[in-house]
Formats: C-alpha cells, sequence, structure tokens
C-alpha cells in the first residue's frame, strides 16, 4: 500500500515540477533527490532538492519553512544568491552557503546567461514537512 502512494507522490512532484518549467523557460527546474529521516533526531528528515537553472535562469524570491535549515552546495557554473539583506554575492562549482530557519531568499539566479547552473540544497526539516519553498509576497 505505501509503495503505491510513494509512486503517486512522485508523479506528482514530478508533474508540478514539469508544470512549473513550463511556464517560463528562465524557471529553476527543482527535483527532490533524496529524502531519509534522521534516526538520531525524532521528527526531522533529511531532504536533498537539486536545482538547475538555464542560461539567464532564476527563481523568485523566497523563503523555507520556520524549522528549515538549509546547506547548499553549487555543483556546476555559479549562482548569484542574496540572503536576507545580506550582499548579494556569486557563489561557483565546489563552494557552499547556508540559510537559517526563517531566512529570506531573495536572490537565486544563474551568474551566466550563456551557461547552466546547478546547486544541491539540503534540508534538514521537519518530517512532517511536504512543501519546501514559499514565494515572498510582494
Amino acid at each position: 500500500m505505501i509503495k503505491p502512494i510513494l509512486a503517486l507522490a512522485m508523479t506528482a512532484l514530478l508533474s508540478a515540477t514539469a508544470a512549473a518549467n513550463d511556464a517560463g523557460e528562465k524557471d529553476a527546474k527543482v527535483t527532490l533527490v533524496y529524502e531519509h529521516e534522521l534516526p538520531n533526531v525524532p521528527g526531522k528528515s533529511m531532504k536533498g532538492v537539486l536545482v538547475e537553472y538555464g542560461p539567464g535562469g532564476f527563481s523568485d524570491g523566497h523563503t523555507h519553512p520556520s524549522s528549515a535549515f538549509i546547506y547548499a552546495t553549487v555543483l556546476e557554473g555559479a549562482i548569484r544568491s542574496q540572503v536576507n539583506d545580506g550582499p548579494v554575492k556569486v557563489y561557483k562549482a565546489g563552494e557552499s552557503f547556508s540559510e537559517l530557519p526563517g531566512d529570506r531568499h531573495g536572490v537565486s539566479e544563474n551568474a551566466s546567461k550563456t551557461e547552466p547552473a546547478k546547486l544541491l540544497a539540503v534540508f534538514v526539516v521537519d518530517t512532517a514537512q511536504q512543501e519546501l519553498t514559499f514565494p515572498i509576497k510582494k
């Protein structure tokens, strides 16, 4: 019974991701690549999210769940990022940054207009938390 439910959930996630990417070529492609409950921290899980930006691609300003700590590593290319009111920084492949619970991620974009970029965001978050990104209301 759990396998069909998991399959439906993954299908829904992939469909939502595909629909979001069809909305505009500049949108980031976001894929949940793993999820694992932490055995020594009841109620918490690690969730790995691959974020892929095409040339000139970006994510709109957003926040994450109040329970989430995020550690992001650039895998390919370069990412422009701004957390809260801090400076806008460019992180290159192999470099990392973190976001604390409650932080605002105002800028998240590919630093290149000609090359793709990828990052892996690892969330430590409440296990029951399904949504990982919330748009900043303007």
